[in-house]
């Protein structure tokens, strides 16, 4: 429940009102120094005099690196009297225990903590300690950014919780803000963390911040949110090292996130808050699981009967209100996997898990309702029959066929008759420049119902010839640097209903290309799917991204 965003009785901002950054690393001399830079630039003027109307101070914890680290913060130190550097002469294993190192060394009245690779922004500092002493509040939390790098594209993190300012009373009439497990986006008060002995576990535990975000939440404090982004979550896919939340090619990742996530629970149900633990168990359905399912496919046969088996286990300790809550394509998925001793449907699990899901056929029925499958008939796919159009998960199936004319040849598949009932009638084919997010070049196409024997409409098929040339044309100065394009789709039907939906990316003509260009010379494209089966294009031109393609698989 959110209170009215009025300000309460309190201090005003002063210079005493200081805040302590914390900043963690191990073996990233890399990128260390701009993340402690930023921390350092925080307040109104960033100056080290302390004239700034917020005053930092940031506390840098070297987790006994190997690889410089230490000596690049050491330098930082020499010349920033803000910054205290602490060594630990034995790593750790996690995050938890630095981060700990440094809450005890920090004086601030409030403190934040900072990753080594990613930053703060200008002004998040100021912005959070603003709301914290206007609403009287011990936790503010604000709007984290995931930049997946070298694109620089931006993806707001949990967007539905920092849309507009809000102060909420206690977590308890808030429990969607279990949604937001990190710990980086937030200014926590010293003295509450202390009064309820809040910290993270120590040593080698993986996903430390559910936990500590688990305690926060249970100590039933005021929270505030802000729709400022005070935080950029850098994300290096290609990256030697990958993060902890990245590097789930194991599945002792996943045994992991489990921990991480009954200890949660445990915390909740411990703090007497049962709304708490429902709705954290109805996050780990809707985000967790739906993440994992979706990278199920690209995973080996031992990963996957080990993963099953544990999210199996896992699973059955859920109650039905748990599953209920929790959307559609996710409680579905759950369903399966506790329905069936192994792995199966690999395909349609992880079409399903993808976002927007996608549910393939076939479309079985058991006792007049809509089923997984006939040897699973006990799996309901209920909601289906009450879904507005707009929410069901549509398969629009795309295959590519890349030459001297482009197309996209096209089927639209009905499901349990729903959208044979509203006639679909034409489709349009977004193109998306996933670096801005902008939209590119519109392809529209008129459909055509196919029936099956008995004369029932099953699908509705158009192809579209494809612009290539014209997302060059609105891909910026770097065209010789292969740029990646997602495609939409916005289907209208004939009631005036419609929907939209990512496309299945089928057929053989996943590959790269190359064609000639009176423009450009040479046009490289390359359909391909994305982890969750969508299609996208990467596309690039000239002799210089040959050049280029060709140095890095050399490389490689």
């Amino acid at each position: 429940m959110k209170e009215a965003l009025e300000p309460r009785p309190g201090p005003t901002i002063t210079p005493a009102a200081q805040i302590s950054i914390v900043v963690i690393a191990f073996n990233d001399a890399v990128h260390v120094s701009d993340a402690v830079r930023s921390a350092l630039a925080q307040g109104a003027s960033g100056n080290t005099g302390g004239s700034s109307s917020t005053a930092v101070e940031v506390i840098a914890v070297d987790d006994s690196s190997t690889d410089g680290t230490g000596a690049a913060l050491d330098a930082l130190a020499r010349t920033e009297p803000r910054l205290r550097v602490i060594h630990r002469t034995e790593n750790s294993g996690g995050c938890g225990t630095p981060r700990n190192d440094g809450l005890r060394a920090a004086t601030g009245r409030f403190v934040m903590f900072l990753d080594s690779d990613d930053v703060l922004p200008p002004g998040a500092a100021e912005a959070l300690l603003a709301a914290a002493l206007r609403h009287d509040a011990p936790v503010v939390a604000g709007s984290c950014i995931r930049r997946e790098l070298p694109a620089h594209r931006d993806v707001p993190w949990q967007p539905a919780l920092y849309r507009e300012a809000a102060v909420h009373g206690s977590p308890e009439s808030s429990p969607q803000l279990v949604r937001d497990t990190l710990c980086v986006n937030k200014l926590y008060e010293r003295a509450f963390l202390a009064e309820h002995g809040i910290v993270f576990p120590e040593g080698r535990f993986t996903y430390e911040d559910f936990v500590f975000t688990a305690r926060v939440l249970a100590a039933s404090p005021r929270i505030v949110t802000i729709p400022e982004s005070v935080y950029v979550w850098h994300v290096r896919r290609t990256a030697d090292r990958q993060s902890i939340s990245l590097d789930r090619k194991h599945v002792t990742n996943w045994q992991a996130r489990i921990d991480a996530h009954r200890t949660s629970v445990r915390i909740f149900q411990d703090a007497g808050s049962k709304a708490l633990a429902h709705a954290a168990n109805t996050k780990f359905l809707d985000h967790d699981l739906r993440m994992y399912v979706r990278e199920l496919h690209t995973r080996g046969a031992d990963y996957r009967a080990e993963w099953w088996q544990l999210t199996r286990d896992y699973l059955a300790g859920f109650d039905e209100a748990d599953l209920r809550a929790a959307r559609a394509p996710a409680r579905w998925l759950a369903r399966v996997v506790l329905a069936s001793a192994a792995p199966r449907d690999l395909e349609r699990l992880t079409q399903l898990a993808a976002r927007p899901g996608r549910l393939l056929p076939p479309y079985a029925e058991a006792g007049g309702g809509a089923v997984w499958s006939e040897d699973l008939p006990e799996v309901e796919l209920d909601a289906l029959g009450t879904k507005p159009i707009s929410r069901l998960p549509v398969t629009v199936d795309a295959e590519p066929v890349i030459g001297s004319r482009s197309v996209l040849r096209l089927r639209v598949h009905d499901m349990y008759g729903r959208l044979a009932a509203a006639e679909p009638v034409s489709i349009d084919i977004e193109l998306w420049r996933r670096v801005d997010d902008r939209r590119g070049p519109v392809h529209t196409a008129a459909l055509t119902a196919q029936s099956a024997a008995n004369g029932s409409v099953t699908s509705w098929t158009a192809e579209v010839v494809l612009d290539l040339p014209a997302l060059l044309e609105r891909g910026g100065r770097r065209r010789a640097d292969p740029e990646p394009w997602d495609l939409m789709a916005q289907v209208s039907c004939a009631d005036g209903a419609g929907f939209r939906a990512s496309l299945r990316a089928t057929g053989p003509g996943l590959r790269r290309r190359m064609l000639p260009s009176s423009r450009y010379l040479l046009l490289l494209v390359q359909p391909y799917a994305t982890t969750g089966g969508a299609l996208s294009l990467r596309i690039a031109s000239g002799l210089r991204s040959v050049w280029r393609i060709a140095v890095r698989r050399l490389r490689r």
